[in-house]
């Protein structure tokens, strides 16, 4: 811990002095540095499989000169990497001509002081990590003895700090944290066996509860042994909160304003306009408590917002930095992002579906239904300019109000923003899926209906 703030300092002299070194070529410069570490530690039978520290990250360089931009990267964080870091900006400026360059930010008025990271976590040792998964692995082998095997058990940590430092007064810093654990298990009955997943996303270590991470493992395994496939027809749909959100976490590129400029979002031309049920709103907030990607300024320094994306079924904003923000003459939304070796992109903090009035059992109050909670596909069996999508997709008939038998070898299709529209009911069971570069949650939804192919 005291090495790490012996780095921060460090970092912060670095920075400095590439700003200054900076001045003599570039009329406006911005310094940006990411630290990550990463720790990852799994378990196969009792013992270790793997355990590894990894650290990474890297110090930019954008500089502005004759209204050309110039960039820069380098992932040796040290005073030798000053001046190639600044002739190699210079050099790349002279080849790009960017009609609408980026731009280097002077700094919001005001900044939220919201504290996102947990030191309690970082103090966590490894061999509590470690018992952890030792008893989370012999619990799921115990509850069930059609339990074949735990084929992964595993612990994730990250840790991140950036840095942004502008010849136009930005100068800001911040850090965050978070950990994910995992089982999965493999359950086997005569020759039919299936899978079931448990994961976690927390703050606190001491969330991590794992009798309840077993028991949910095992039994998303054993209640799938016998899944059948169903006849093809048209059905109301209970999508389960995770799933929709991992379904809404593929589509979320279509809310970026960059990618509706380009044409690659059929939301073109319809801010103002009803696209969902009324019921439906979704939120962008980088100051959700305990959120992995929360946080308090952007990567180009601008102060973060909370911004509805659709507001009672209107599409009433879209996410921008600068850039885009500057071609539809409105301000930024504060959802920059890039990584230290490439260009400033759009991207969304917590993005959630907000949660309904409806508790699950009104959800699956269907005569006949589907209520689905794996689908598979979804990097490549949909379109976010039409809105199509094709999925395989598991679950279970809803007959007369229950869940039923369990259901897979199915393909759900349909389109997006048909579908928004056919939204009918949003329960109150607000989850967030497996974190990425961003963070996407939704409550349980049923859709009125949805094209299945079965048998």
């Amino acid at each position: 811990m005291e090495e790490r703030g012996i780095n921060r300092l460090r970092y912060r002299g670095l920075l400095n002095q590439l700003l200054y070194k900076a001045k003599d070529e570039f009329e406006e410069s911005e310094a940006f540095l990411i630290e990550n570490k990463e720790v990852n530690i799994s378990l196969y039978k009792g013992e270790i499989d793997k355990f590894s520290i990894a650290e990474s990250g890297g110090l930019s360089l954008r500089g502005t000169r004759a209204g050309r931009m110039g960039y820069a990267y380098t992932e040796k964080i040290d005073e030798e990497a000053l001046d190639i870091l600044i002739e190699e900006a210079s050099e790349n400026r002279k080849y790009i001509d960017d009609k609408e360059p980026e731009v280097i930010f002077e700094g919001s008025k005001s900044y939220k002081s919201q504290d996102n990271y947990s030191q309690a976590l970082e103090e966590v040792g490894t061999e509590e990590k470690i018992n952890f998964l030792k008893k989370l692995e012999a619990e799921a082998l115990r509850l069930d003895k059609r339990v074949f095997s735990v084929n992964n058990c595993g612990y994730q940590e990250f840790y991140q700090n950036r840095h942004i430092l502008n010849s136009k007064g930005v100068d800001l810093e911040d850090r965050t944290n978070g950990a994910f654990a995992f089982i999965s298990v493999v359950v086997k009955e005569g020759e039919d066996t299936k899978t079931g997943l448990s994961y976690r996303i927390v703050k606190d270590f001491s969330e991590l509860d794992y009798k309840k991470m077993a028991k949910e493992a095992v039994k998303n395994a054993s209640s799938m042994l016998g899944a059948e496939s169903i006849k093809s027809d048209n059905y109301p749909i209970v999508f389960e909160n995770k799933t929709f959100a991992n379904f809404l976490s593929a589509f979320s590129s279509i809310f970026s304003a960059e990618n509706v400029q380009k044409g690659l979002s059929g939301l073109k031309g319809k801010l103002g306009e009803d696209i969902a049920n009324p019921i439906l709103t979704i939120v962008d907030d980088p100051f959700l408590k305990d959120g992995f990607a929360s946080k308090n300024f952007d990567d180009e320094g601008t102060s973060t917002q909370v911004t509805k994306l659709i507001d009672k079924g209107k599409l009433s904003s879209l996410i921008y930095n600068w850039k885009a923000a500057k071609k539809d003459k409105v301000q930024s939304t504060g959802n920059a992002s890039r990584s230290y070796k490439g260009q400033i992109s759009i991207s969304p903090t917590n993005l959630y579906v907000q949660k309904g009035e409806t508790e699950f059992t009104g959800l699956i109050d269907l005569k006949e239904g589907v209520f689905i909670n794996d689908l598979q596909g979804l990097h490549s069996g949909l379109n976010p300019v039409s809105g199509d999508f094709s999925l395989s997709a598991a679950g279970f008939m809803i007959e007369d109000g229950q869940l039923g038998k369990p259901v897979n070898q199915i393909t759900i299709a349909g389109n997006l923003y048909e579908l928004l529209k056919d939204i009918e009911a949003i329960g109150k069971d607000l989850e967030f899926s497996l974190p990425g570069a961003s963070y996407i949650g939704s409550p349980s939804v049923r859709v009125s209906s949805l094209s299945v192919s079965g048998k």
